[in-house]
């Protein structure tokens, strides 16, 4: 059985359905959730799956207590899912090609610092996309540069509010993200 490590910031819907995905398989389960954000919802649904969750502080992420916890939980993935900080170098190091993100647009367009959430489908509508997606990607120590793992794209009308590409798109994410992930799982390490 391997271990995955959701990081995530916010709602927590794509780690919930993570968790609900691996809770049905014996292929792997989710061992922890990390949040930056005390208030998260994610934290909340984790509990509900006794998945056990640890909350750290922006400065803890660069230092050496938080790298440690994580060690803890050996994990043989850890799932970047809606988490909204730059991630660690020295964590991306001791992990090499076993972080991964899910990201809300088709890369490398739309990625970068500040391109999340509804940033991100506002500025897909400004330049008029005729389609938009999800990118599942490794992370490295630039913002959505990783080596892209997965994409699927989604049509656009071009008369979609924000808020409609962003269902759009959060649909993709609870389809195809637990899939990746078990996929990446069982990948030889060739990257």
């Amino acid at each position: 059985m391997k271990n995955i490590v959701v990081f995530a910031s916010g709602s927590g819907t794509n780690a919930e359905n993570i968790i609900a995905h691996f809770n049905k398989t014996n292929s792997a389960n989710v061992v922890a959730v990390f949040s930056n954000n005390p208030n998260a919802k994610v934290l909340d649904k984790a509990k509900k799956w006794n998945v056990p969750t640890i909350v750290f502080s922006k400065e803890a992420l660069f230092s050496k207590e938080l790298p440690e916890k994580l060690n803890a939980f050996q994990p043989d993935l850890i799932v970047l899912a809606g988490f909204l900080l730059k991630f660690p170098p020295t964590i991306i190091a001791s992990y090499p090609h076993k972080v991964i993100n899910i990201h809300p647009a088709l890369l490398p367009k739309y990625g970068g610092k500040g391109m999340y959430g509804m940033n991100v489908h506002r500025a897909v509508i400004e330049n008029k996309e005729s389609q938009t997606g999800i990118t599942i990607h490794f992370v490295n120590t630039d913002y959505d540069e990783g080596h892209i793992i997965f994409q699927k794209r989604v049509p656009l009308t071009g008369l979609e509010s924000p808020e409609v590409v962003a269902e759009k798109v959060h649909q993709l994410e609870l389809e195809y993200f637990p899939g990746v992930i078990e996929n990446v799982l069982n990948l030889p390490n060739q990257y």
